[in-house]
């Protein structure tokens, strides 16, 4: 499916419709098999222990799986999380920001249906996997 939206017009609809988290993330590389997403890493992201936050990581993945669904159907500002599954695998890396791989599966009239591995930066294993299902609003 080709997409609707570019790496500038996604950045630029987070800035104008959620504008609390645009300075958190970047969109690295977009596809049209799939978008990267980077978390940039500030303290108030960490937990104890110096370490990336599992509810970090969780918007990581779901803002991922959003810019997949936004690139492919255009700015929907209404489609939402129905569903996310997030497996922590091990321990982030400290000091160095969050890179989240989104695909999307299937993409219908109803639902989008997506996967999402988060790396530290610069390290090769993922620290989690999250499988993610959004609505679509009705047109």
């Amino acid at each position: 499916m080709e997409l609707k939206m570019d790496i500038a017009a996604l950045e630029s609809f987070v800035a104008e419709q959620f504008p609390q988290v645009a300075g958190d993330f970047t969109v690295d590389a977009l596809d049209e098999s799939q978008v990267t997403v980077r978390l940039n890493v500030q303290d108030r992201h960490l937990r104890p222990g110096g370490t990336v936050s599992g509810p970090s990581m969780f918007a990581l993945a779901d803002l991922g799986m959003y810019f997949a669904v936004l690139s492919r159907l255009g700015p929907v500002a209404l489609a939402v999380t129905a569903n996310c599954s997030i497996d922590f695998m091990r321990k982030p890396a400290a000091g160095v920001d969050m890179l989240c791989v989104t695909r999307l599966l299937k993409l219908g009239r109803v639902l989008a249906v997506g996967d999402a591995l988060l790396y530290s930066e610069g390290l090769a294993p993922p620290v989690a996997r999250a499988s993610l299902t959004y609505a679509i609003p009705p047109k």
